[in-house]
């Protein structure tokens, strides 16, 4: 089922068929942005072999195809993939880490997040889970300490944000003080040491959270964003983020309503994030704290062929020149650019059979900006949903894919780019976080530990709720690796 019709007609359902109030909405100023030509040109008018509209210069390769193995990795790419990141590694490698958004009204806990790891080369060497057990992992965003902060869009509106360690050598932590509901998108502004929030919801908030000992994300303070009609903004306390009698967006009088918060992330001071419902994308300037509008889509152009950009999804920019990259949730399948001059063009469109009510998600540079990622993630797959995701009833072949793009991107890095955070690193961050919280819910979610063992790595899932789970790491590329194609 379409995610945008199952959602709908479960809010539908959930208020006894009326029609949910648009109260408060966001009102839209000035439009900043406009269509123009893009800084690439124009898309190619033919797909290349992996089906993928690119202007001229760029390449793909798909990187996984849900079901299948990544490379020669041993490791089966999983079902709809969605929200990612890229974090360097020591050896000028990289790690690629992606989303598994598997509701948990379709089967429980089957979600979660895989990791891709990257020599200096752009070679595939290796591919793991670093949390399983959780559920409808949609979106998320890295911190500057090299986590990476997995979303639960769980549409009972008890969803959490779960911490990371992309290595996969610490086990993952929920942060239920961060709030329960339909987590999308996280976003850390690391001077002001608060994280930035969206709520999948057609009246959803938007949050802020500031941690009690940053960067410690277990307890801290959770808030909604109430905006002026002169787009200045103030922060309003939720009371109760366990959501244990209220939703949290039912929990602030005076907050402003976003119709249904998608991506989210953080650039030079700035927080971008997107409402898919409106089609909008907007700006927070954390220092002027004023909200503005940047895009809105034509009411009389969305959704429809040809619509230079709709249904904005998950979003991310280049840290190198400030462009925004928007994924496009259903629409033509494009990722869309807005540049800092204000040009809104397509960079890259997914075209081709078995694409229909699918959606571009993740998408995200490498830490030397030359390489872009993203997903198709209800792609064209060769097995049966039932055999990807075991136990879910159904046979469909739409599991996902996930591409890279190679090419001359502008404001690329000549080296890896290293975190210059002073905040401790990823397994001191979540070791401390893990003593101080716990998983209230109780209903899985594991993380892994790592031990080294004959010059390979032995990760060994938490046993929570009876889960475990092992796996085998590569401790050095194959020769089979050097066509970087997996699909092949």
């Amino acid at each position: 089922m379409d995610r945008r019709a199952f959602l709908h007609r479960a809010i539908a359902a959930g208020a006894g068929g009326a029609v949910v109030p648009q109260l408060q909405m966001v009102a839209a100023r000035a439009q900043s942005a406009t269509p123009g030509q893009g800084p690439y040109g124009p898309l190619a008018t033919e797909p290349d072999e992996n089906g993928l509209l690119l202007p001229d210069g760029f390449t793909s390769r798909i990187v996984g195809i849900a079901g299948e193995e990544v490379a020669t990795t041993g490791y089966s790419w999983h079902a709809f993939p969605d929200g990612a990141a890229t974090f360097p590694a020591e050896d000028g490698g990289w790690i690629h880490v992606c989303n598994s958004e598997v509701f948990s009204w379709m089967i429980a806990d089957a979600g979660g997040v895989s990791a891709v790891r990257y020599d200096a080369d752009g070679r595939i060497v290796d591919a793991y889970r670093i949390l399983e057990g959780s559920n409808s992992n949609c979106a998320g965003g890295p911190t500057p300490w090299g986590t990476w902060l997995s979303g639960e869009e769980n549409i009972e509106e008890k969803g959490r944000i779960w911490e990371c360690d992309p290595t996969g050598a610490t086990e993952a932590v929920a942060h239920p003080a961060m709030g329960l509901f339909a987590h999308e998108a996280a976003a850390v502004d690391e001077t002001s040491e608060t994280v930035y929030l969206t709520q999948d919801h057609p009246t959803g908030l938007f949050y802020r959270y500031t941690p009690t000992d940053y960067p410690d994300l277990s307890e801290g303070l959770l808030e909604a964003m109430a905006v002026a009609e002169d787009g200045s903004v103030t922060w309003l306390e939720v009371p109760d983020p366990s959501a244990a009698a209220t939703p949290t967006r039912e929990q602030v009088a005076g907050a402003t309503r976003f119709n249904g918060g998608e991506g989210c992330w953080s650039h030079d001071g700035t927080i971008y994030f997107t409402t898919k419902g409106d089609h909008t994308v907007h700006a927070l300037d954390i220092t002027a704290q004023t909200h503005t509008v940047i895009w809105k889509g034509d009411p009389d152009r969305l959704g429809i062929e040809g619509a230079v950009l709709s249904g904005v999804d998950n979003i991310t920019v280049n840290a190198g020149t400030g462009d925004l990259y928007v994924a496009e949730d259903g629409a033509d399948m494009q990722v869309v650019m807005i540049t800092p001059e204000g040009v809104v063009a397509p960079f890259a469109q997914v075209v081709g059979d078995g694409h229909a009510g699918s959606e571009v998600t993740g998408p995200c540079f490498n830490p030397t900006r030359d390489r872009l990622y993203f997903s198709s993630q209800r792609g064209p797959t060769t097995k049966k949903l039932s055999e990807i995701v075991p136990g879910l009833a159904n046979e469909a072949t739409v599991g996902g894919i996930t591409y890279e793009v190679t090419g001359p991107f502008r404001g690329r890095a000549e080296a890896a780019i290293s975190s210059t955070s002073s905040v401790p690193s990823p397994a001191t961050t979540l070791e401390r976080a893990a003593n101080g919280s716990s998983d209230d819910d109780g209903d899985g979610g594991s993380g892994s530990t790592g031990v080294v063992i004959g010059g390979a790595v032995v990760l060994a899932a938490a046993a929570v709720g009876g889960a475990l789970a092992v796996r085998r790491r590569a401790a050095t590329p194959s020769a089979s690796d050097e066509d970087h194609d997996p699909a092949e």
